[in-house]
């Protein structure tokens, strides 16, 4: 069965997150995401799960700990400061490795800041936000199909790898209106089984979830084995969208929102015989390093990263680029979104 729909960014977050069997769902409003919320209340009690709006963004996370550490497939979301406050629950999570999705629909800050769109909660993804060496793999889609597509995927990374999975948006994606295709056939979830879930004993060894180790050697041991995962994560699932590498001498560097800004201005750059190429990256961390060093070491190009942002995905096209070529940087920050124009015009002054 197919089915073609008018859904606003966040609506369809969600409804990838019911086509990927999620059960439970708990946050609590704040703009520019409160339409996931208000979808996730109505959808879920049409599937029999659970939704709570909770007291508090910590309150929220804390019990999407208790329902994954429960087997459960959950998730709750916010909006940058909602997400800051999330923090130490992720930490938690990440820790006892249990598979959960967050979602954050980013604002422009710091502090309350405004509701507009921002991507200036990078760091704060793929660097791990709270307190800890861990990891969260994080997405980052660039339409509404997208935020389904990556929404429904999250959930089968987060079980495959017990680990969190971050949907990273911005409050341009989430309030935009798009048509989203469901193809009921290509949404199987994958069942994995979860030995180590806490679902009453019945029969057999106690289970155990924790992120807490008093032995000695204990908590760097565990730590270890976190590292490895991490690495199997950095080699299996790196994801990126490029275009006109082959021949271009300026490459685009841009996600999400602005991804598809920075696309215009690269078509249209090409149109005035400038050889513009870009490169998308999706997954955020694992970072697509090797894919950016491949496009320095080609030829001598010029990079220049796009962000709503006062420049910190750039740091990472640095370090993979590793001097080899010059990187520029163009950002709006507050609420800013670059224009075609204004990138068009940044492209044609390298040049």
């Amino acid at each position: 069965m197919t089915r073609k729909i008018l859904m606003c960014g966040n609506e369809a977050c969600g409804e990838g997150a019911i086509l990927a069997g999620c059960k439970f769902y708990a946050g609590y409003p704040i703009t520019p995401q409160n339409e996931l919320i208000a979808y996730m209340g109505k959808r879920m009690s049409e599937i029999n799960g659970i939704f709570i709006q909770a007291e508090s963004e910590l309150a929220a996370i804390n019990m999407v700990f208790g329902a994954a550490a429960a087997g459960e497939r959950a998730m709750t979301s916010s909006s940058s400061p909602g997400v800051s406050l999330k923090q130490e629950g992720i930490s938690y999570i990440a820790g006892a490795q249990l598979p959960c999705v967050i979602v954050n629909m980013q604002r422009g800050g710091p502090g309350l800041g405004n509701i507009a769109p921002a991507q200036s909660d990078y760091f704060q993804s793929v660097k791990g936000g709270g307190h800890g060496d861990y990891k969260v793999i994080v997405l980052a889609p660039s339409s509404a199909q997208e935020l389904l597509d990556y929404t429904f995927l999250a959930f089968d990374m987060a079980d495959k790898y017990r680990n969190p999975v971050l949907i990273l948006g911005d409050g341009l994606l989430g309030q935009m209106m798009e048509p989203v295709t469901i193809i009921k056939e290509n949404y199987n979830p994958h069942v994995t089984e979860k030995p180590w879930a806490l679902t009453g004993c019945k029969g057999r060894k106690p289970n155990v979830v924790r992120s807490f180790f008093l032995g000695e050697g204990a908590l760097e041991e565990h730590n270890r084995r976190l590292q490895e995962k991490y690495k199997i994560i950095a080699n299996s699932e790196i994801r990126a969208q490029t275009f006109n590498l082959k021949d271009s001498e300026i490459v685009v560097v841009a996600y999400g929102s602005v991804a598809r800004t920075a696309k215009a201005a690269m078509e249209r750059a090409r149109a005035k015989g400038i050889r513009a190429g870009l490169i998308r990256p999706i997954s955020l961390w694992p970072f697509p390093s090797k894919i950016i060093k491949d496009a320095s070491f080609a030829r001598c190009r010029k990079f220049l990263v796009i962000e709503m942002s006062s420049g910190q995905m750039v740091e990472d096209v640095m370090l993979a680029v590793n001097g080899k070529s010059e990187v520029d940087f163009y950002g709006r920050m507050g609420g800013g979104i670059p224009s075609e124009e204004e990138v068009l015009a940044r492209i044609e002054a390298l040049i």
